[in-house]
C-alpha cells in the first residue's frame, strides 16, 4: 500500500472533488464529508512519504503506467517536497473543516460546488509539489489556478471582479511559465527533471537559457505575487471566500515559490551567470516589496486587505533567503515558508470567525473583542507575534536563520538584515494596532449576525482549526531545531552542501 502513497496524494482529493456534486445531491453534507475525508487521507500520505524518506535517505519514484521516465511520467518525493506536501494538505484540512458553518444555508448545488473547487486546488497543489516533470507542473498549476479563480469569485460580489483581474494576470505569469518549458524542452530535448538537470549542464551559458531564467522570473513571480507583479493580490486575498482563504493565502502562493527553488537550485544547480544576476534582480524585487508591503499594510483598515498587504512582505522574506545562495538563507526561506503557511493561515481563520459571528472586518471595530471571542483572540495574538518575529514563535526562528544566512552573504548581506529589521517593526506597528483594539479599547458594540447559543463563542468546526493553527506556530517554534536539523539539513540541494 505505502508503495501507492505519492499517487493517492494527488488521485485521493481529486477524485472526491469530482464526486462532490453528486454525493452533495444525495445529501448536502456528503460532498463535504467526502472531500474533507479525501484530504485527510491525502495528509496521511504525505506523512507517511515524509517518514519514508527520512527514514531510508532516498527519494521517492512513482513511475506512472510502469513507464520509466525519461519517456514517463513521474512523481518525485524527497524529504523537502514530503514536507511542503505535508504543510499544504494539513491546511487543506483544516480549511476543509473550517468551512461547514459557511455552507450550512447553501444549497447542495453550491455546497458540492464549493467542496469541487475546494478539492481540485487541494489537488492541484499537492501535484505541483510531488511532480517530477516540468510540463505536468503547468497542468497541475492550471488546475490549482482555476479553482483558486473559482473559489475567489464566491466570496461575494466584489470577489468577481478581483476573481477575473487574477484570472487575466494569472494567465500571462502561467504562460510566461509555459514558454520557458518550451525553450528548455526545446534546448534539452526532455520534460524530466533529473534528465534535465543532467542535460542542462553545458547550455547554462546559452542565449536560450538566459530567456529561460527571465520568464521563469516573471511568470512565478506573477504567481506568488512578487512585487512589483503582485497587483491581483490584494483584492483576490481580502475578497475570496472567508471559508477558503486561508488555504489560497496560507498555501497558493507559496508552492509557487517552492516550485522556483525547485529550479533553480535542484534543476539548475544556482550555477551560471543568468541564474546569478536572476537571484540578485528576484533579492531586489523581494526588498522592495517587503517594505511597500509593510507600509501598505499599515495603512489599511479592512483587516484582511492588511494581511494581503502583508503576505506581499511576507513573500518578500522567502525569495530573500532564496537569493542569498547559502545553506542558512535556503533553511530560513524554506522555514518562513512552512511557518508563513500556519501564521497567515491562522490570521485568516480568525478573521473568517470575526466576519460569520458579526459579519465586520474593520479593524476599527475590534473594540473589546476578547471579552466575546477570547480564544480566537488569544490565537490570532501568538500568529501576530509570530509575524512579527518575537520568541519563542515560529516565525522569529525563520527570520533568525535569514539574518544568519545574511551575514554570510558579505556586504549586500547587511542590507538584507536592516530591511528584515526595518520590516519586523513595521509589522509591530500594524500588529500591535490590531491587538490594541482587541484588548484595551472601548467596546465597540458589534451585533452578531449568526448569534451563538452555546457556551462556544464560535461553531466547533471553525474554532477547532483555529486553536490548532495557533498551537502549531508555537509547536514549530519550539521544535524549530528538530526540523531544521532532521528535514531541512537532511533536504538541501547537492549544490549546498560543503
Amino acid at each position: 500500500m505505502s508503495e501507492n502513497f505519492p499517487i493517492l496524494i494527488v488521485l485521493l482529493p481529486l477524485s472526491a472533488a469530482l464526486l462532490s456534486p453528486l454525493f452533495s445531491y444525495l445529501h448536502r453534507d456528503l460532498g463535504r464529508w467526502l472531500v474533507t475525508l479525501a484530504i485527510a487521507c491525502s495528509l496521511g500520505c504525505s506523512i507517511g512519504c515524509l517518514q519514508q524518506t527520512l527514514a531510508s535517505g532516498e527519494a521517492i519514484h512513482y513511475w506512472m503506467g510502469n513507464w520509466a521516465p525519461p519517456l514517463g511520467i513521474e512523481f518525485v518525493i524527497d524529504p523537502l517536497n514530503a514536507t511542503v506536501a505535508t504543510v499544504a494538505n494539513f491546511v487543506a484540512l483544516m480549511g476543509a473543516i473550517y468551512g461547514a458553518p459557511f455552507l450550512k444555508k447553501s444549497s447542495w448545488l453550491e455546497t458540492g460546488g464549493y467542496y469541487t473547487l475546494y478539492g481540485l486546488l487541494a489537488t492541484g497543489l499537492s501535484g505541483m509539489i510531488i511532480t517530477g516533470d516540468v510540463f505536468n507542473l503547468y497542468v497541475f498549476l492550471e488546475i490549482a489556478s482555476l479553482s483558486g479563480y473559482g473559489l475567489i469569485a464566491m466570496g461575494g460580489q466584489r470577489s468577481v471582479l478581483a476573481s477575473f483581474r487574477y484570472l487575466l494576470i494569472g494567465t500571462i505569469g502561467a504562460s510566461f511559465y509555459l514558454l520557458g518549458v518550451g525553450y528548455l524542452y526545446a534546448i534539452t530535448g526532455t520534460l524530466n527533471m533529473a534528465d534535465m538537470a543532467v542535460r542542462i549542464v553545458p547550455l547554462i551559458d546559452t542565449p536560450s537559457f538566459k530567456i529561460v531564467v527571465g520568464l521563469f522570473i516573471v511568470g512565478f513571480g506573477i504567481k506568488m505575487a512578487l512585487f512589483p507583479l503582485h497587483g491581483w493580490q490584494p483584492d483576490s486575498y481580502t475578497y475570496a471566500h472567508p471559508a477558503a482563504a486561508a488555504l489560497i493565502a496560507g498555501i497558493m502562493g507559496k508552492v509557487p515559490i517552492y516550485a522556483c527553488i525547485r529550479y533553480f537550485y535542484f534543476i539548475f544547480a544556482a550555477s551560471g551567470a543568468a541564474i546569478g544576476m536572476g537571484l540578485q534582480i528576484m533579492g531586489i524585487m523581494a526588498c522592495c516589496g517587503i517594505i511597500l508591503g509593510s507600509v501598505m499594510a499599515i495603512a489599511q483598515k479592512d483587516f484582511r486587505r492588511m494581511l494581503a498587504y502583508s503576505s506581499v512582505a511576507q513573500i518578500g522574506y522567502l525569495i530573500v533567503g532564496m537569493a542569498l545562495g547559502n545553506v542558512y538563507g535556503l533553511i530560513g526561506a524554506v522555514l518562513h515558508l512552512i511557518n508563513h503557511a500556519f501564521m497567515k493561515g491562522s490570521l485568516f481563520l480568525f478573521i473568517g470567525g470575526v466576519q460569520y459571528r458579526y459579519g465586520e472586518v474593520n479593524i476599527d471595530k475590534f473594540g473589546q473583542l476578547y471579552r466575546k471571542m477570547p480564544i480566537a483572540c488569544w490565537m490570532f495574538v501568538i500568529a501576530a507575534l509570530s509575524m512579527v518575529g518575537l520568541p519563542p514563535t515560529a516565525g522569529f526562528f525563520s527570520k533568525w536563520y535569514l539574518v544568519l544566512g545574511s551575514m554570510e552573504a558579505g556586504p549586500v548581506g547587511y542590507f538584507y538584515i536592516a530591511i528584515i529589521i526595518i520590516s519586523s517593526l513595521l509589522n509591530a506597528i500594524y500588529f500591535f494596532r490590531v491587538i490594541e483594539k482587541i484588548f484595551i479599547n472601548p467596546d465597540a458594540g458589534l451585533k452578531e449576525v449568526n448569534p451563538q447559543k452555546g457556551k462556544l463563542e464560535l461553531p466547533w468546526q471553525m474554532l477547532l482549526p483555529i486553536l490548532i493553527m495557533g498551537i502549531g506556530i508555537l509547536v514549530l517554534g519550539l521544535s524549530n531545531a528538530t526540523i531544521v536539523s532532521d528535514v531541512l539539513q537532511f533536504a538541501l540541494p547537492e549544490v549546498l552542501i560543503k
